[in-house]
């Protein structure tokens, strides 16, 4: 089985967006380079974001992310993103009306659930959580094996956190990548067992 990475970009306040769930600033470092990250032409980084974030993007088989952000992204019109073949949504809803049930999303109910969805269908690949209440209610139930985080040089002041609603102490190792980027410091901290 893959490892179970959690990951956002991340003010240096430990928001992943504003009070409004917009992220601001926080992509800004995602067109602030020179070299395309994928084949839309949209994306542009620096060449040591470009290296690093492309191998991570690379080894990612699913995502699993909260029904909070498969509903504000519209599902990324049922196909999921940066290429990744599958994506398992949290919830307790059933999928929306008139939802493609052939496209790769799975809608699963609980964290634990989830993530044993998630990493069936990833394989040996990587299984990527997105950071906020469903990243944290992961690291929560102890099923996060990396922590990784895009800082980006910008404090919200409030928003969303990082890691959701967490509130017991968590300890990660120190980190073992700091990559710096354009407006960006890519980490990676592994969870601590």
């Amino acid at each position: 089985m893959g490892k179970v990475v959690l990951y956002s970009s991340v003010s240096v306040d430990g928001f992943v967006a504003d009070d409004n769930d917009q992220p601001g600033p926080l992509f800004d470092w995602l067109s602030g380079g020179d070299v395309p990250l994928d084949d839309s032409g949209m994306l542009k980084v620096s060449q040591p974001s470009y290296d690093y974030t492309r191998a991570y993007w690379d080894q990612i088989g699913v995502t699993v992310c909260g029904r909070r952000v498969f509903d504000m992204t519209d599902g990324w019109g049922g196909k999921p993103p940066s290429g990744i073949d599958h994506v398992v949504v949290v919830t307790h809803r059933p999928p929306p009306d008139g939802w493609d049930e052939k496209a790769p999303f799975h809608f699963v109910d609980g964290i634990e659930a989830a993530v044993a969805r998630a990493q069936e269908l990833a394989g040996d690949r990587m299984v990527e959580i997105a950071a906020g209440d469903a990243g944290g209610q992961a690291l929560a139930a102890g099923l996060v094996d990396e922590v990784r985080m895009d800082v980006v040089p910008v404090v919200l002041g409030s928003g969303k956190r990082y890691f959701g609603a967490v509130d017991a102490q968590h300890l990660l190792e120190d980190p073992d990548v700091t990559i710096q980027g354009k407006r960006v410091l890519h980490l990676r901290y592994r969870v601590r067992r």
